[in-house]
């Protein structure tokens, strides 16, 4: 199929060189990726990756220079969000020839700013400030990427008389602890409410009050340590345990620095960082936070507490996930008995029970041997039942 000639040599030398460095770093897909990144029919990346082929195989290219290139197709900035320095007006994009320049109502400047050069400057002022903003994976972070999030992270950038001559107004930073938040306090109030009713309009919500947090370096901040956790279980519910691993660990962590090793908030964080582990398929990571969360309830609750004995149960379940069946039986196996002496007519046990007999019948589908636990669960619950 033709394609209309609309696209420069350095553009598509530079979308055939994203495509290389994805396929390098092992993205899968990255034809049809850079294709979505860049709004591109992906058949038409597809040719351009083949020519480029072709002509690689009759002349290599050139290595690439020194200075850096500034990366084409630029993301335009959003409405209101970029103002004249001197006229303190918005500036709007206005095609200019080939390309895409950035001016103010007054014309303050006898030549429109480049839009290309402007989104790469904020693109990169951003990915420094704030780097977890781009969570596309499998290719560098790209600058037009990041420039597409700038309005989350920056309340204003003015420009003055060069593309690259711009002063960045970053959004409210968290109060220091101890002090008021208002604005973060506000918006996981509102996170809160909707989480029952409408889990991924609070997403937004706290997804907005957290654009410029990185998570891996964040101080410990109790409301944000709230409002991370509070966005681990709605990722979690909502089917993102990977994107919530980061945000449960930094709230386990940060509570544990502001209330010790113990405390509830530390423990609750705990439990979902390896629930997060656990669903994103993480089972050795999912099986230290389960196994230190046992102990920690063994020590402030009690051994034959329920929530320690049901953290117990699902650690077993973990041991089954790392194929270590036996372990994970005699573990659930010794847990009922505990349960049903500490807690006889709690409802969990049934399900305790049923979990262990699909061990069972799995280990008996694969000839597993396991002569010390070879009774069917289940069977010994009839024969139970009968004798009372």
């Amino acid at each position: 199929m033709a394609y209309p000639r609309k696209y420069s040599d350095d553009f598509i030398k530079a979308a055939v060189q994203r495509v290389a460095a994805a396929r390098d770093n092992g993205h899968r897909g990255p034809i049809s990726a850079v294709a979505r990144e860049l709004n591109l029919d992906r058949r038409l990346v597809q040719d351009w990756v083949s020519r480029a082929r072709t002509t690689s195989a009759a002349a290599p290219d050139p290595p690439p220079e020194a200075e850096p290139v500034v990366e084409p197709s630029p993301v335009l900035l959003p409405a209101d969000l970029l103002l004249c320095r001197t006229c303190e007006q918005p500036m709007t994009s206005n095609p200019d020839g080939d390309r895409v320049v950035y001016q103010c109502p007054g014309n303050c400047r006898p030549h429109g700013l480049d839009a290309a050069v402007v989104t790469d400057t904020v693109g990169r002022a951003v990915l420094r400030h704030t780097p977890a903003i781009v969570t596309a994976t499998g290719h560098p972070k790209s600058a037009n990427l990041a420039a597409a999030h700038a309005g989350r992270v920056l309340a204003r950038v003015t420009a003055g008389l060069t593309a690259t001559d711009l002063r960045f107004t970053w959004r409210v930073a968290l109060a220091p602890a101890g002090h008021a938040a208002p604005a973060l306090a506000e918006r996981l109030c509102s996170a809160r409410n909707l989480a029952a009713t409408d889990p991924v309009r609070a997403r937004e919500v706290l997804r907005d009050a957290l654009a410029g947090v990185d998570p891996s370096t964040a101080d410990a901040h109790p409301a944000l340590a709230d409002a991370a956790h509070l966005q681990a279980e709605l990722l979690i519910r909502l089917g993102n345990p990977a994107a919530a691993i980061r945000w449960a660990s930094y709230a386990h962590h940060s509570h544990a620095h502001l209330h010790g090793p113990s405390a509830q908030p530390v423990l609750t964080a705990l439990h979902t960082l390896a629930t997060a582990h656990r669903q994103a398929g993480h089972y050795q990571r999912a099986y230290h936070a389960y196994r230190h969360l046992a102990e920690q309830l063994t020590t402030t609750a009690g051994p034959d507490a329920h929530p320690t004995l049901a953290t117990q149960a699902t650690l077993a379940l973990v041991l089954r996930d790392l194929s270590h069946c036996g372990a994970a039986r005699r573990l659930l196996a010794n847990t009922i008995t505990a349960h049903r002496r500490a807690h006889p007519h709690h409802r969990v046990a049934a399900r305790m029970l049923q979990h262990l007999h699909e061990m069972w019948q799995h280990c008996a589908d694969r000839g597993h041997n396991h002569p010390d636990i070879e009774a069917d669960p289940m069977g010994d619950q009839r024969q139970d039942s009968r004798g009372d």
